[in-house]
């Protein structure tokens, strides 16, 4: 008995380390006028871990826009293979393919919402395009998407009724409707300020920590990647260059000039996290002056890098 536990225990950590997205040498191109071919994913090989929060960055027109994409197939690759867990998302059915990107949440960067339906109905849609024809069971799943949005009270809202920052929110708890297990974001926060910025993260990653949803993310905001995510891959010219995990020590040699910022920036937090150990303060949650220097030395670095909102949105 002893020993069919320990299997089992066994069987269960290696099925949390096994990577849930495995993207093996994939590359997709888009014909340009004049007959030019731009190749925006290049043979790109990619593994994502259950529970991870990874972060896609890199200049305009780098390719990582077209790399998420990937990965659910919105945009199909021209060649190599895409699993999300067991399946190859390239090798099923239509209708396979449509029962697996349930699995596969998404949310964009102009939320996309149906603008004469109510936040309810927004969230419902999903499910019930997937077929749950169960009323009571739609109007419960709703609920519980919203509260875990904070968005309750706006059930019976319309988009027109809400800030950006309570349509991204409705976009998510739309999103989370189906239980997905990942949950793809294109630029969330671009068209967000600050503060509604900092409360879409927030949102992100309570979902991440209880819900266990693995998060893509692309951004151009260094300070997203700062503030979100676990790991990070740097895109350059449809390529992935470099990845690595935001904990690494922030000295640790890096082969790309955004990489390098990384560390730079990490490295400032653990001076403020070391400064406020000094005058007895709290770590971690740094001082609203120590948050606005690096806020501004993001600000900074994002414009020297030519870190813009993507045109074309590869």
């Amino acid at each position: 008995m002893v020993d069919a536990h320990q299997d089992a225990r066994a069987a269960a950590s290696v099925a949390l380390a096994a990577p849930l997205i495995r993207l093996h040498s994939v590359s997709k191109s888009f014909e340009l006028p004049g007959k030019q071919v731009f190749r925006a994913v290049d043979d790109v090989s990619l593994e994502i871990a259950r529970g991870d929060v990874f972060g896609l960055v890199g200049k305009s027109g780098a390719g990582k826009s077209t790399l998420m994409r990937l990965i659910n197939l919105l945009e199909r690759p021209d060649s190599g293979s895409v699993f999300v867990g067991d399946h190859d998302l390239t090798q099923l059915s239509k209708r396979a393919l449509r029962d697996t990107r349930q699995t596969i949440g998404m949310i964009f960067q102009q939320f996309n919402l149906l603008q004469n339906a109510t936040v309810f109905d927004n969230v419902a849609f999903p499910l019930k395009i997937h077929g749950v024809r169960d009323r009571e069971a739609v109007a419960q799943r709703v609920r519980e998407c919203l509260e875990i949005v904070g968005l309750s009270e706006k059930a019976d809202s319309y988009p027109a009724q809400l800030s950006g920052g309570q349509k991204q929110r409705v976009a998510i708890a739309r999103a989370l409707a189906p239980r997905p297990s990942v949950l793809l974001c294109d630029e969330p926060t671009s068209a967000l300020d600050p503060e509604t910025t900092r409360a879409v993260l927030a949102t992100l990653r309570d979902i991440n920590a209880k819900l266990g949803v693995t998060i893509v993310i692309v951004t151009h905001e260094l300070s997203v990647v700062r503030a979100l995510c676990t790991q990070v891959a740097v895109v350059e010219e449809g390529k992935v260059v470099e990845q690595f995990a935001l904990s690494d020590p922030p000295d640790t040699p890096r082969r790309t000039r955004l990489g390098r910022e990384l560390g730079r920036l990490r490295k400032a937090r653990v001076d403020i996290d070391e400064d406020a150990q000094d005058h007895d303060l709290p770590t971690g949650q740094p001082t609203d002056m120590a948050d606005l220097r690096i806020d501004t030395d993001l600000a900074r670095v994002d414009a020297s890098r030519g870190l813009a909102k993507e045109t074309p949105r590869v």
